[in-house]
């Protein structure tokens, strides 16, 4: 049985696992304010089927132990599914210079607390 795509991350994720098959993603949970988006957990998952929906996502958020208000993924390579230690470095690699450049974000799949889409935008300094 298909489950129904409600969220712009479950079409997200449909359709990139459409396209591409199996993968891993790498993500990262932010807290989201008026002026600054700041990382506070990551990990990696491995996608194998495009059942996955926005509440099974927040409900393996729940365990980060954060308050968190919206996420960013991204892929961890353009070869699909890539091995744990290979996961763990890539996003290690990501956090740093997340950490470094918020700008990045843009590279990814940026979701609210609803799964529903968001981009980020520079502020311009007066």
């Amino acid at each position: 049985m298909t489950v129904p795509a409600e969220t712009d991350f479950d079409d997200w994720l449909i359709g990139t696992f459409g396209e591409v098959g199996s993968f891993t993603m790498l993500f990262v949970l932010v807290r989201i304010t008026e002026t600054t988006v700041e990382p506070l957990r990551s990990a990696w998952l491995h996608v194998v089927g495009d059942e996955t929906r926005w509440p099974d996502m927040a409900a393996l958020f729940a365990g980060a132990g954060v308050a968190w208000s919206g996420a960013v993924f991204f892929r961890a390579g353009r070869e699909g599914l890539v091995e744990d230690s290979e996961a763990r470095a890539r996003l290690s690699a990501l956090t740093r210079k997340l950490h470094e450049d918020r700008s990045l974000i843009r590279d990814g799949e940026f979701f609210n607390a609803d799964g529903l889409r968001l981009q980020i935008e520079e502020m311009k300094r007066h």
